[in-house]
């Protein structure tokens, strides 16, 4: 499909109203040149903290765009997928590049909802630096608070904006105490806002002393020197900032030098601080709004001189297809070629469309590459390394993309048509293969049963499938051998809807049902049984006849079978067909039709046939044996446990500690974490943790997170069911 033909089917899809028909130039896309002239800053916040808006804002105010579309109508640049427009929400990781002052940002625009982190992570990954989202009406929840300390454990700088500033409860002040509460002393205001009649209609740059005014919305905005009154107002804020940039500064003289009382250059601050910035021990704040674009042109200004480019961080290890060290990137655009696949999606026309960042190199159209991805076998994704080539490169602005000839080292990128490409693989010269190190993905814990609606929709069921986790790692695809289901394995109920919907969209039709629970069976007591299997249909008939006597085992003690028969009753070389017989029923079940346990199945007597006997015949009557001894003795079943690590706030422990002994749990220990957090360990029947990744959310106000692994069997309480 043309480049031409995607963007009339874009359009056609977004209407008159859509994001495509608002764009001021919808050609040629924007390709970087040099790694210094790029930044990739990742939109972090939680879901409705107004980051999507907020790059409506950027857009507008950069001339992208002709007007800011609207969440509720879903004509937003960032959210153009149909689950993002179904939920009103941020479900996948989107990329919005602008050129400002010669200087190409890469914006991505990530989920705040904890059912998508796994996009989040991927936006972290693909990003130098953060810009942490805060509203003004709703403040700082915790999951925000913990997506701080992940940036600060990965070294990234940030920054924050106070969004949603034109909203009538908007609490600048209250929001601001919130950050430097939750992130620390390094935050502190770079503006502060100014007011006209409550609103806020103007910014004070407590540096320059410089006042910009918003009053006339999205017009370009007049720039004043601050009145008396107003730099009154801000002389404490402008007092902690300039100390906490000194604080930073490398010129161990300035402290001094200011509490003599002298005029510092500003200019010589403003440097100080870009370079704190850049380095990760400061952080600034500015307060924006969408609505009115207040903020938008000192953000933009803060994005290409604070935050660093490509070349000043770290780049991940690589390693060839081996394992063994391939050496360290140095980011070069005429280096080794090593980029990786951050996003994967599929479009109707154009097929499988990997969103991408280069780290070293150079990405060039009609260009043999290879393709490879290792690590993730746990989650369904198989290793794989295949050779293909790069046929056309494109700048993606929301779902729209444009074509560039070249994306270099540091810069980001589309690619159509990569038929094996999946989320998280390394993209590669074809000479020299590399692989980069994956980065930490979330365990999927909340399991969804489907099944499709008739036998022709298992094909395309298992079809979309493949393809939806392809571009997903957190979602986890799994056919329960015991209980035959295919289970879904998601990071919740958010993340479970957005799934089925793709599923849907495909064409697939499928339905929901309930998680059935893979138990087993066991003797609780000892039993014989007695299979006898004659038939007599002319010629060769069928005769087999077996005694066994049956006994559990210890717990976890498995299979024995032992053979005592005497006088040759039964002829040797039918004793091993009596004990296949006994293990496919044993497969099958005997009272519930799951698989039997920990059991010892003895031989003591039986007869055979000189002509009728046979391998099948005592097969049959093996089987038969132990469903008598089932019928004759009491069955046991026996429910999955799992030891179970759960990480919450010291003030949640109680409660979940409480809601741990309502699902039958056994705590086991627990111990602090440190920063206020515990980690309790419990052992916990896999039937009470079906739906325990929304409910332990719902108990931890969105803040506690646990681990499951599987322990043992063990009998189950009385009336209980196994779905």
């Amino acid at each position: 499909m043309s480049v031409k033909s995607a963007k009339e089917s874009a359009r056609a899809a977004g209407g008159r109203n859509g994001p495509e028909s608002r764009r001021a130039d919808q050609s040629a896309g924007i390709a970087a040149q040099d790694p210094a002239r790029i930044r990739n800053v990742a939109l972090v916040g939680h879901s409705g903290a107004g980051k999507t808006m907020l790059i409506e804002a950027l857009l507008a105010a950069n001339g992208v765009l002709t007007r800011k579309g609207s969440i509720a109508d879903g004509t937003t640049v960032s959210d153009s997928d149909p689950a993002a427009v179904h939920q009103q929400r941020s479900v996948t990781l989107s990329l919005v590049p602008l050129l400002v002052d010669d200087i190409k940002i890469n914006l991505l625009d990530t989920p705040g909802y904890p059912d998508f982190i796994g996009e989040l992570r991927a936006g972290l990954r693909a990003s130098d630096a953060a810009l942490f989202v805060v509203s003004a009406v709703d403040g700082i929840d915790a999951t925000t608070t913990a997506l701080w300390g992940e940036c600060e454990h990965m070294g990234l700088p940030r920054a924050v904006v106070i969004t949603r500033m034109d909203h009538p409860r908007a609490d600048y002040d209250g929001a601001l105490a919130a950050c430097q509460r939750a992130f620390g002393e390094g935050v502190l205001p770079l503006c502060v806002p100014v007011r006209t009649g409550g609103e806020a209609t103007g910014l004070h740059a407590l540096l320059s002393g410089e006042v910009t005014d918003y009053a006339q919305g999205d017009a370009a905005p007049g720039v004043r020197p601050a009145d008396s009154a107003e730099l009154a107002d801000a002389a404490t804020s402008r007092g902690a900032l300039i100390e906490g940039i000194i604080a930073e500064s490398e010129d161990e003289t300035l402290m001094d030098r200011y509490l003599e009382g002298e005029d510092l250059d500003t200019g010589a601050l403003g440097t100080d601080l870009e370079t704190a910035v850049a380095r990760g021990s400061f952080f600034p704040v500015l307060p924006t709004s969408a609505v009115t674009g207040l903020g938008t042109a000192e953000l933009l200004d803060l994005l290409v001189r604070a935050f660093p480019a490509p070349g000043e961080r770290n780049l991940p290890d690589t390693t060839d297809l081996s394992g063994a060290p391939a050496g360290a990137l140095a980011g070069d655009p005429a280096g080794p070629l090593a980029a990786e696949v951050v996003r994967t999606s599929t479009d109707p026309f154009l097929g499988r469309i990997c969103l991408v960042r280069v780290f070293s190199g150079t990405l060039r159209e009609d260009t043999p590459v290879h393709v490879g991805g290792h690590g993730l076998a746990d989650r369904g994704h198989q290793d794989h390394d295949t050779d293909e080539r790069v046929t056309h490169i494109y700048s993606p602005l929301g779902a729209n993309l444009r074509p560039v000839p070249y994306c270099v080292a540091g810069d980001m990128c589309a690619l159509a048509k990569l038929g094996s490409a999946e989320t998280g693989d390394t993209i590669s010269d074809r000479d020299r293969p590399l692989l980069l190190a994956t980065w930490e993905m979330p365990e999927p814990l909340l399991p969804v049963a489907v099944e499709a609606d008739s036998r022709s929709d298992e094909d395309a069921l298992a079809r979309s499938l493949g393809r939806i986790a392809a571009g997903d790692p957190t979602l986890r695809v799994e056919r329960n051998a015991e209980t035959h289901q295919l289970v879904l394995w998601c990071m919740g109920e958010a993340h479970a809807e957005v799934v089925l919907d793709r599923l849907r969209e495909q064409g697939v039709k499928l339905h929901t049902v309930e998680v059935v629970t893979p138990l087993r069976e066991t003797f609780a007591a000892p039993a014989a049984g007695h299979g006898r299997h004659i038939k007599q249909s002319g010629g060769h008939g069928q005769y087999a006849v077996c005694d066994i006597e049956v006994e559990p085992l210890e717990r976890g003690g498995g299979f024995e079978f032992v053979d005592k028969t005497v006088g040759g009753v039964i002829p040797g070389t039918y004793i091993p067909s009596i004990e296949k017989g006994v293990r496919a029923q044993m497969d099958k079940g005997v009272a519930a039709g799951f698989p039997v346990v920990d059991l010892r199945v003895t031989v003591v007597g039986g007869k055979a046939h000189s002509v009728d006997s046979s391998d099948a015949a005592f097969q049959a009557a093996g089987a038969l044996a132990l469903r008598e001894a089932a019928a004759a003795g009491r069955i046991q079943l026996l429910e999955p446990v799992s030891t179970v690590s759960i990480t919450v706030a010291d003030e949640h422990v109680g409660s979940v500690m409480s809601d741990l002994s309502g699902r039958r749990g056994r705590l086991t220990g627990t111990t602090s974490s440190g920063e206020g957090l515990t980690e309790i360990s419990a052992e916990v029947p896999d039937q009470e943790l079906l739906r325990y990744p929304v409910e332990l959310r719902a108990i931890t106000a969105g803040t506690g997170r646990f681990r499951r692994r599987y322990l043992r069997h063990d009998p189950v309480p009385p009336n209980f069911s196994p779905s």
